[in-house]
């Protein structure tokens, strides 16, 4: 560990004090890698230092065990500095059997830590991970601190007073190895104690196993001298803003954000949604949520679960649906009614590597040509992007406050790692946030279903079903003053123009493009929308703490523009767009500004490294200066 790259301080007693450490924990899907994590990660929370964390999941529900097909793993970056990303390289990476250290041995730094279950090395093992030597017996871990433990003996000897059989005790391993990492680190295992004895409420003797478990690996690193002159390693607290924090994942802060911006509204909420990785999780959070006014339906597929929610809307509801890219593009119709019915509707995106089924539990932006443009004729809409699970919240507001202030349609983008990932959430104080309450229309007296406010020149909402009111909206054209079908031609061009119109306007309403770090012009701008935050935000912090003229910009706002990107951009002599697709954002920015905009793409279903980011910053400025 001393090799590590982030600053190393005194030590504090026997341990090494780090600034900051990224631990991988990988498995097959059935040990409990995910949450293994999700424990680590509220443990080290309640620590007070800051994180990131990154679950990888499998795309098979149940490969075969001991594969490299079913490796799931999740990564957490802490420390007491500042944290954006969940690190470009593990420092320590915890192996459950061969096919968990196949998949990650590569991405561990040079003399970083391996801790293996040795009990799971045994020729047959090694045959299903693709080995043809023992990794532990040959030289090709030479460049690694790497422990060796029999984690499955020494599980199945903590848990045999419990009565367990063998396969029972054995799924006690990921506790053990729990155990051993909260020792490594100095966690408290408490609240992993607390939460075994909830969750296993009714059956204590496997609370009690698993506790054993999870105590006796912690044993095992205090008495046990482990290779490399390990004692253990502090990482202090992180010098966080005042506030009170909670752990947060995306998925879970947008769900919130989506009922926060229902209340600001004073609308309830309806939520149409089909099942789809990685926007299920959305759903769920949702569901338990109906003391808020809000409805959850579960469809039988993707096209009735946004006519559901178009639905609720023209009832006079807030209609919310979501999915990912494949169910987006069978939603695509109906969205386009939306527009022409000009109801608010918020439909969520995480997206998920593609196309087609593409590769279902990894992450990619590659749906942004899809949200802008995506549907047949002139069909615009608002298009947001969130930036990390605690912007999802904020986003999510901003959503629901276009849709049912302009009538319209609002596509809001997350994306696999975005929706999965968690991070410490300043919990916002709430009576700050400015209302936007929605009047529905009432007064009879002249009318019509495409009466607009001369501003925004958003559409009247009036709910069926009030008297004089009486309506009717479709697909087919309507009349622009009337409300009736219409198939003259200067009419629809009168629509098409006020339907573009109206999202143009939307710039008027939406703040100016900030810098997020630097200057307003100079040499180089780095500009990203979505999951890229983080990685862009400490490559440029890092490069310009090495006397780099380079600057941050970021994109909330990604369809209307901010009204004041082009200006921005033009006072940058060079302009780069690192985003996860082959470029689309870039080929936007160029259409719309004519500026050379260069894009560094990555469609790998893994987020950019912040080395990547440096070294395109490092070749733009050796270029300029």
């Amino acid at each position: 560990m001393s090799n590590t790259a982030e600053v190393i301080e005194p030590r504090e007693g026997n341990r090494e004090v780090l600034e900051s450490v990224v631990v991988r924990f990988a498995g097959d899907s059935g040990d409990g890698m995910q949450l293994t994590g999700t424990q680590f990660t509220h443990s080290t929370a309640l620590t007070g230092n800051d994180l990131a964390t990154f679950p990888d999941f499998p795309a098979e529900i149940r490969a075969p065990v001991g594969t490299t097909f079913g490796v799931s793993a999740f990564q957490i970056n802490f420390g007491s500095r500042q944290i954006l990303t969940a690190g470009d390289q593990p420092d320590v990476l915890v192996a459950m059997n061969p096919a968990a250290l196949k998949v990650n041995i590569n991405n561990l730094r040079e003399g970083g830590l391996v801790i293996v279950d040795s009990g799971t090395f045994k020729d047959r093992d090694l045959r299903k991970a693709g080995y043809e030597s023992n990794p532990l017996e040959d030289d090709s871990l030479d460049g690694y601190q790497v422990i060796e433990i029999d984690v499955s003996k020494m599980v199945l000897e903590a848990v045999k007073e419990f009565g367990l059989g063998n396969k029972d005790g054995l799924r006690c391993k990921n506790m053990w190895l729990l155990g051993l990492i909260y020792w490594m680190y100095g966690r408290d295992r408490k609240p992993s104690v607390d939460w075994l004895t909830a969750k296993f409420k009714s059956k204590p003797d496997l609370a009690a196993a698993n506790i054993a478990a999870l105590n006796a690996g912690h044993a095992y690193g205090e008495t046990v001298e482990l290779p490399g002159e390990i004692l253990g390693y502090t990482v202090q607290q992180a010098e966080l803003t005042k506030g009170r924090y909670r752990n947060i994942a995306g998925a879970e802060a947008l769900a919130w954000g989506l009922v926060a911006g229902a209340q600001l509204a004073e609308l309830p909420m309806f939520f149409g949604s089909y099942p789809i990785t990685p926007a299920s999780s959305l759903l769920h959070t949702l569901s338990r949520l109906k003391q808020f006014g809000i409805t959850t339906f579960q469809a039988e597929d993707e096209i009735a679960a946004v006519c559901s929610a178009i639905g609720a809307s023209y009832a006079g509801q807030l209609g919310v649906t979501s999915s990912s890219g494949p169910g987006i593009a069978l939603k695509t119709e109906a969205i386009g009614l939306a527009i022409m019915t000009e109801l608010p509707l918020v439909v969520v995106n995480s997206q998920r590597a593609g196309p087609s089924t593409g590769l279902p539990t990894k992450t990619e932006q590659s749906d942004l040509y899809q949200a802008v443009f995506g549907r047949n004729a002139d069909s615009p809409l608002v298009v947001l992007a969130a930036n990390g699970p605690g912007d999802c919240f904020d986003t999510a507001i901003e959503a629901c406050r276009l849709a049912v202030q302009f009538m319209t349609p609002v596509m809001l983008l997350t994306d696999g790692y975005v929706a999965n990932a968690s991070e410490p959430w300043s919990i916002p104080d709430f009576s700050t946030y400015e209302k936007f309450p929605v009047k529905h229309h009432t007064d009879p007296e002249g009318f019509s279903p495409y009466l607009r406010d001369p501003e925004t020149l958003a559409r009247v909402w009036a709910i069926p079903g009030t008297p004089g009111l009486e309506h009717r909206l479709g697909g087919i054209e309507k009349d622009f003053d009337t409300g009736h079908i219409s198939y003259e031609p200067m009419n629809h061009q009168r629509m098409t123009d006020v339907r573009h119109q109206k999202i143009a306007n939307v710039a008027k309403h939406i703040p100016q493009q900030a810098v997020d770090q630097g200057n307003d012009g100079g040499k180089l701008a780095i500009i990203g929308w979505g999951s890229t935050f983080g990685p862009i935000s400490r490559a440029v912090s890092n490069m310009r703490d090495q006397g780099c003229d380079v600057s941050h910009i970021h994109l909330r706002h990604i369809w209307p523009l901010p009204s004041n990107l082009g200006d921005l951009l033009r006072g940058f002599d060079k302009v780069i767009c690192p985003e996860m697709n082959h470029g689309q954002l870039s080929t936007v920015l160029r259409a719309e500004y004519v500026l050379d905009i260069e894009p560094l793409t990555k469609v790998q279903g893994m987020p950019f490294k912040i080395s990547e980011i440096e070294g395109a910053i490092k070749n733009a400025l050796g270029a300029t200066q």
